[in-house]
């Protein structure tokens, strides 16, 4: 077995994670969290996306407020990040908070991590563990000799072991660093020495092209070593590119499916056709269609497209101002280029309408 299907089942709101449940993705807003129409805004556009927890910043009285509203208006659990202050924590969970996220090591004393483990008690609400290598312990920092991943697991297991203590459970851990291979390390550390369920991303991974990059090697590693009950991809940019992101990197370690995967060839001197262009709005198309599993060849070339298409279930190319459709490689139909999105279109339709009548039988 996985240390994924090992660890305890949690619930979080509607969702359950843990024990072997399907690894969820989570996303962060970017919004003042006291401007309630923003971020309700944000989370509807997310959830479109396939985001399935979400969590939102709150630095004061008034965001912890927000959140029993904000969560009126939305459809997936909703997380509170705290740091310092663990009123606020407090203060998020009777507000409605379906888990909290906190770093005991930054709330303060014993005595107020403790509130703050009575009040999750009281109120049936996860705790997220989160230990940040920028916010790692002075005392491990001086008997590591700085930020290891070694250290970072300690820190992980001390802070579990501290809430445990004061009789609760009910938690889910994570350990971020931008570190690539430090992260990776840490978690392969850490995995099996607690129960219970891991958050993992790579922090701070940075804008849309390198985190993406940061964020695919570094979860392919942990995902890959069955470790990881719920992923984000941070990225300095719109959150909705951190669910496509985390949608592919699932789909492609086999840990998800359903949704269109869109494969497309490099460009090359025979091509004849704005590729990228095409590519870029048959992916947008396609993420309108998460209730398919199917797989999308859009191709740059007529003359080996086809053959290219072959493992899709069906395919676009075009050139010339030609386009044409395939299905498993061959040509069904041809028609002007720039009518191909449209055809594609038609196609995912025609393979809803026949997903929909065989689930109605």
């Amino acid at each position: 077995m996985t240390y994924r299907e090992q660890t305890k089942e949690i619930r979080i709101g509607n969702r359950v994670i843990g024990g072997g449940n399907p690894i969820l993705i989570q996303s962060m807003t970017n919004t003042d969290t006291r401007d309630v129409s923003a971020t309700v805004d944000q989370i509807l556009r997310l959830e479109d996306a396939g985001c399935e927890l979400i969590r939102c910043t709150v630095p004061d009285r008034e965001s912890a407020k927000a959140l029993s509203e904000i969560k009126k208006r939305i459809h997936i659990p909703l997380i509170a990040d705290i740091h310092f202050d663990y009123r606020l924590a407090i203060e998020a969970m009777e507000n409605g908070a379906d888990k909290i996220r906190i770093n005991p090591g930054n709330i303060g004393s014993e005595e107020r991590v403790y509130q703050v483990v009575q009040k999750a008690k009281e109120c049936h609400v996860p705790i997220r563990v989160g230990v940040n290598s920028g916010s790692l312990e002075k005392d491990l920092l001086e008997k590591y000799g700085g930020v290891t991943a070694e250290a970072l697991a300690e820190s992980a297991e001390n802070q579990v072991r501290l809430i445990e203590s004061m009789g609760y459970d009910q938690l889910v851990v994570s350990i971020k660093s931008s570190d690539v291979m430090m992260c990776v390390d840490a978690y392969r550390r850490f995995a099996g020495r607690t129960p219970y369920p891991l958050h993992v991303g790579i922090t701070e991974a940075g804008t849309v092209t390198s985190g993406n990059i940061k964020s695919a090697i570094g979860l392919g590693l942990i995902l890959s070593a069955g470790i990881g009950d719920t992923i984000r991809v941070s990225l300095t940019g719109d959150p909705a590119e951190e669910i496509r992101s985390a949608q592919i990197i699932l789909r492609t370690l086999g840990l998800r499916k359903g949704g269109v995967e869109i494969v497309s060839c490099p460009t090359c001197g025979r091509t004849k056709i704005d590729l990228i262009s095409l590519a870029d709005q048959a992916e947008k198309l396609a993420a309108g269609y998460p209730d398919l599993n199917l797989k999308i060849a859009v191709m740059g070339c007529v003359v080996n497209g086809p053959g290219e298409a072959k493992e899709a279930d069906f395919g676009i190319a075009g050139g010339d101002g030609c386009g044409v459709l395939i299905e498993k490689g061959q040509i069904v139909k041809t028609v002007p280029e720039d009518q191909l999105l449209n055809v594609l279109r038609e196609e995912l339709d025609r393979m809803r309408g026949r997903q929909n009548a065989k689930e109605e039988l």
